[in-house]
């Protein structure tokens, strides 16, 4: 989604704090091209656009142009600022950070998205927005117009998070696993208080199932008790799940199986072949990432101390 709306850029008063930077002013900011990029660390679909950002702020910083991430939390643990901080540090984040926990500037801008993106001139007016994925290179169009130059455009490595979904094949949605939001749950569910789940076989397309005793809360699941699955029928390359242990000094160990058997050499960044890997942070995890023709499977993660938290499943 795209548009142009040439009004001032409204500030960023309502930040809670900021990293990479002292406090930026739209008055500071006079003489300057300003992209901003909202944000929260744990969404995919930001994720899949920061190697652009990244580069923009790369190639035209000594050319007048100034790049500001807003960090507008989706889950409550984003609103933690070391969680932040280190999310920003391994994502390579190195420009102006405005923390927004209170959404002060999500408001003022009146944005909906993650990501967004919007483009002021030296004048600080808004001369482009652009909503979710993709439009990069009309975007990069705009700044060089900006700036009064011209050239070729970035290149970006399409790797890790940051890889473009195959959305020929993306056949599942992102999927909530809080009441409050869930969607195509299998099975009777008791909300709010731990409850013994079996997860029914066989699961129908995008339906996700818990195996072994759970509390389904507002925001999340929880696993209570070693041995909790949790399960999804899905259609697409990647799967990604935001999850976590219940503290910072707690991990919690887990295994994928996909269709049953250990994923091989469809593992993600954070499981081995086997389908190990250890919850050590409230963050997203790649868990599949398919490198062969894409076809209806059976997702299903264990975990094997109790207290895991599961928030969201997203694909690519």
């Amino acid at each position: 989604m795209l548009g142009t709306r040439r009004e001032a850029l409204p500030g960023f008063d309502g930040a809670t704090g900021w990293l990479n930077s002292e406090p930026l002013t739209p008055e500071g900011l006079r003489g300057k091209v300003v992209l901003v990029d909202f944000w929260t660390y744990t969404c995919i679909n930001w994720l899949r656009t920061l190697g652009y950002v990244r580069a923009w702020w790369e190639r035209y910083a000594s050319q007048g142009l100034v790049v500001v991430g807003v960090h507008t939390p989706e889950f409550p643990f984003e609103r933690d600022v070391d969680n932040v901080r280190e999310a920003a540090r391994e994502m390579r984040v190195e420009y102006p950070i405005a923390l927004d926990s209170d959404y002060g500037v999500w408001r003022a801008f009146d944005n909906h998205y993650w990501p967004a993106v919007y483009i002021a001139d030296a004048g600080g007016r808004i001369q482009h927005e652009h909503f979710g994925e993709g439009g990069y290179e009309e975007c990069e169009r705009v700044i060089q117009r900006l700036l009064g130059v011209d050239g070729g455009l970035v290149s970006v490595v399409d790797e890790g998070f940051e890889a473009q979904a195959d959305w020929e094949n993306l056949g599942s949605p992102e999927t909530y696993l809080g009441y409050e939001q869930a969607q195509n749950f299998a099975g009777d569910a008791a909300y709010g208080r731990p409850y013994e789940y079996v997860v029914p076989e066989p699961l129908n397309l995008n339906e996700w199932a818990l195996g072994g005793s759970w509390t389904i809360g507002p925001g999340h699941s929880t696993a209570n008790e070693p041995g909790g699955r949790l399960a999804f029928r899905f259609h697409a390359r990647d799967v990604n799940l935001v999850m976590g242990p219940p503290a910072r000094d707690v991990s919690v160990p887990f295994h994928v199986l996909v269709d049953g058997e250990p994923p091989g050499e469809a593992h993600g960044l954070d499981v081995d072949a086997q389908g190990r890997g250890t919850l050590t942070r409230q963050r997203l995890h790649q868990l599949i990432r398919e490198p062969g023709s894409i076809r209806d499977r059976t997702f299903e993660v264990v975990f094997e101390t109790p207290g895991a938290e599961a928030y969201c499943f997203t694909f690519g």
